[in-house]
């Protein structure tokens, strides 16, 4: 196992993602995961609440970095409010993190099947992890390079006593089925141990690749997600919040925009 530290970063106004992945780079540090933050899926409920969501913070960038690895002082100096967590996570996962990642963003072509239709209503909010009209239409309005773009989902996740294992049934399904079936894959998952999560009561995170914010909406929309969402998941957390993110290159652009003619 490996210590990793999780950052949300606001960025002060005026600067942007790019000019504060150079100043990283300059000191020597290449994160494992940097990501422009995209909306919020499911919005935490009970815990840091008021920090991540009761302040009005614009979080702009997610960070992963390796255990030795920390923010210079100057690109701190560019953070208006950070958020943190470390996380003790399978040192396999890490040390093959880039390859595997490549991989998923840069699918040969045609491999990627597309997303399935829903198969149950839509629900009056996504919450539950549940597909709801208010995420059909924004994923209607985005751009189509954005729409069928790879995205991540950082989860966050605290259990009531007792249902740990539940989820872990949970996890079981997903990565053998549910998830799968429509390209979800866990890219790093581990015990939270510090940092202002851990402080908070958060458990546990895990970071899941879906080939795009479509390919998410389809699982959510599925009988069979949706039969094990509520069978092993909804019942086992105390609390959750899933981010959108995706991941951008050194210039803070997202990699591997497709083209709108490429067909999936």
């Amino acid at each position: 196992m490996v210590l990793c530290n999780l950052q949300f970063i606001s960025l002060k106004n005026g600067v942007s993602i790019g000019s504060f992945l150079a100043k990283l780079r300059r000191s020597g540090i290449k994160p494992v995961v940097q990501a422009r933050i995209i909306r919020w899926m499911i919005l935490p409920t009970q815990i840091s609440i008021g920090y991540l969501l009761g302040r009005n913070i614009h979080w702009d960038l997610l960070l992963i970095l390796g255990e030795t690895d920390s923010i210079p002082h100057e690109a701190q100096l560019d953070i208006d409010s950070t958020w943190s967590a470390s996380s003790g996570v399978s040192s396999k996962a890490i040390s093959n993190y880039e390859a595997v990642n490549a991989e998923l963003l840069h699918p040969p072509p045609r491999s990627v099947k597309p997303p399935g239709k829903h198969t149950v209503k839509p629900s009056r909010t996504s919450q539950n992890l549940e597909m709801s009209t208010e995420l059909e239409e924004w994923i209607a309005a985005l751009p189509t390079p954005l729409k069928e773009h790879p995205v991540s989902m950082l989860n966050l996740l605290a259990f009531n006593p007792g249902k740990k294992d539940q989820y872990k049934q949970y996890g079981a399904e997903f990565s053998a089925k549910v998830g799968s079936k429509h390209g979800g894959r866990v890219k790093i998952v581990g015990r939270v141990v510090g940092g202002q999560a851990h402080r908070d009561g958060w458990e546990e995170i895990a970071f899941v690749h879906y080939p795009s914010v479509q390919h998410f909406a389809s699982m959510a929309g599925s009988k069979d997600y949706q039969d094990a969402n509520h069978k092993y998941r909804l019942g086992a957390l105390k609390d959750t919040f899933i981010c959108c993110v995706m991941e951008v290159d050194d210039n803070g652009n997202p990699t591997n925009i497709r083209s709108i003619k490429e067909k999936l």
